[in-house]
């Protein structure tokens, strides 16, 4: 599994030359990006360059964001989509093979028409993606204090976003499989054991704080083995599977962190020697 990195808790990394070229530095294989800011260095440097770079560094792009805004109103959704195939061409020239979004647990409207909506404009985001190669990842969002911030409950763990899965209908949709998400839904080993390498499309790794578990907050996590999530069950269970992707640290705080990018990035490389060793990985 590719060791990979976020912006999320490595601090002002700068443009994408400079955030490659730290992840390499410290041993990392993999970074996630803003389409758009692929696009804006392709312009800049030239695609040649950029790949020339990008296989110098031993660097590869582990997945962009989804540009169209699927959860608000069906103009905002339409508005979006140019975009989301500027950003998917741009990415698909670097060889990127995931795009992820995040599912929150509740919503203010009302479910049954949201998850409707969102069905519909998913598969079309995903028909788009899959156009250029790419695979749409959606990440189920766990921890409790979320599943009530909005008016009705929707949908917070791995067996219902599988199910919603199957109802888009697309084989190139799959899951953004989060540590976090999974601990403060309860996942165990034989979660993780139901699941097929081919049903996850990207891999998120942090940490969380010893606080009861329906007291976990979403952007107050800690680096990986700095906290009290079973890593090492987590890691394992994606190898028993055959999982061979990225898993890239995203680390969400209620303040920037203070450190420069350097020293985060020397953090998480600790981080990560520290989780993998545990879990018996190379």
């Amino acid at each position: 599994m590719i060791k990979g990195l976020t912006r999320a808790g490595i601090g002002e990394a700068g443009p994408m030359g400079k955030f490659v070229d730290l992840a390499s530095r410290f041993g990392f294989g993999a970074v996630d990006a803003h389409g758009q800011e692929l696009e804006e260095w392709i312009a800049a440097a030239g695609l040649e360059q950029v790949r020339g770079f990008l296989q110098e560094k031993q660097v590869r792009i582990g997945a962009i964001g989804l540009a169209a805004e699927w959860r608000q109103t069906e103009d905002a959704f339409r508005e979006g989509l140019p975009r989301l195939v500027a950003e998917a061409a741009a990415a698909s020239k670097l060889g990127v093979t995931a795009c992820c979004t995040y599912v929150l647990p509740s919503t203010d409207e009302n479910a049954a028409r949201f998850m409707a909506a969102a069905t519909r404009r998913l598969r079309l985001c995903a028909d788009i993606l899959e156009a250029y190669g790419i695979r749409l990842g959606l990440e189920f969002v766990g921890p409790h204090h979320l599943r009530t911030r909005w008016k009705h409950p929707f949908l917070w763990d791995a067996e219902s976003m599988l199910e919603w899965i199957d109802t888009i209908g697309k084989s190139s949709v799959g899951l953004l499989f989060d540590a976090y998400h999974w601990y403060t839904t309860g996942g165990t080993a034989a979660d993780i054991a139901k699941l097929r390498a081919d049903q996850i499309v990207h891999v998120h790794i942090n940490d969380a704080k010893d606080v009861p578990v329906a007291e976990v907050l979403d952007n107050d996590r800690v680096y990986p083995g700095e906290g009290v999530i079973d890593l090492t069950t987590f890691l394992q269970g994606l190898q028993r599977i055959g999982y061979t992707g990225v898993v890239a640290q995203e680390i969400l705080t209620p303040q920037p962190p203070a450190d420069t990018a350097e020293a985060l990035a020397a953090r998480s490389q600790q981080a990560f020697k520290r989780v993998y060793e545990k879990a018996g990985l190379a």
